[in-house]
This record gives C-alpha cells, structure tokens and sequence, in this order.
C-alpha cells in the first residue's frame, strides 16, 4: 500500500505543480514601468517570487514549476532579443561588405559561449546542494537569473 501511495504522488506531482497560481503580469508591468536598465533587471524573478510565496508555490515542486516558468518566459524574451540584434547585425555586415562585416559572427560565438557559461555556472550552483532537495530550485533560479540578465543585455537600447 505504502508504494502505490509513492508512485502516486510522484504521477501526481507533476499535474499539481500544472495548478501553480503563475502568472507573468508581474514581471511584465515591473519591465514597463523601469526606467533603466538597473531597474529591469530588478524585475527577474518577480513573478516567481509571488508564485513561490503562496502555499503551493512554497514546496519543492512549487519552487520549480514557479522558477521554471518565468524561466520560460525570460528564454523567450533572450531568444527574440536575439533575432532582434542578429537581424540588425546581418544587415550592418552586409553595408560593410564581406571583409568587414562580422558582427553576426561575433554575436553568435558570443552567445554559444553565454550558454556553456550560464550551464556550467548553474550546474556549480547544483554542486552545492550535494544532492539535496534544493539542487533543483537553486539550478532553476540561476539559469532564470542569468538568462533574464542575458535577454535584458541583447535587448539593450541605451548603448
């Protein structure tokens, strides 16, 4: 009887942490009304934060789903910066012709070496946890960090 409870709940923890009370409104009025980008970067993790702060945001499962979802949300924010900045780089190559344009090059040799950053600085920050129940929110929570801070710097206007 004790197993069938445990396989249970681990098929059911899954669909539970689907009923988490996530929302990306708070990250996303934080990011409007920053005035800097100081102020923008201050607004990773807020969505998270809220989510986390209720009962079921508050376990394990809950941390996770609330981290992994507004990772989700900063992943696709870094990847449309991206395209953003790698258009604008392919159209500057190309007015200065082929010897000279590499800052699509750049740009993409730059971001490759970010991801192998960011994963191998998430997986020392697992390390920590010496395989403990907080390895898991803590990985989440820096790769939510470092991709949203990433997003931010390609998405960049006031150079």
């Amino acid at each position: 009887m004790k197993a069938i409870a445990l396989v249970c709940a681990f098929v059911a923890a899954p669909v539970w942490a689907q009923d988490l009370p996530y929302s990306d409104i708070a990250t996303r009025e934080c990011l409007e009304t920053a005035s800097d980008f100081a102020a923008r970067e201050a607004c990773i993790g807020t969505s998270a934060d809220l989510c986390m702060a209720t009962p079921e945001g508050g376990t394990t499962y809950g941390m996770n789903g609330c981290l992994d979802r507004e990772l989700a949300f900063w992943d696709k924010v870094l990847n449309q910066n991206y395209q953003i900045r790698m258009a604008d780089a392919k159209a500057r190559d190309a007015d200065v012709g082929p010897t000279l344009g590499v800052q699509a090059d750049a740009l993409r040799d730059m971001q490759l070496a970010w991801i192998a950053f960011r994963d191998a600085a998430c997986e020392f920050e697992r390390s920590q946890w010496q395989g403990g129940t907080g390895g898991g929110p803590a990985t989440i929570a820096c790769m939510l960090e470092l991709t949203g801070r990433q997003a931010l710097v390609l998405g960049r206007v006031d150079r």
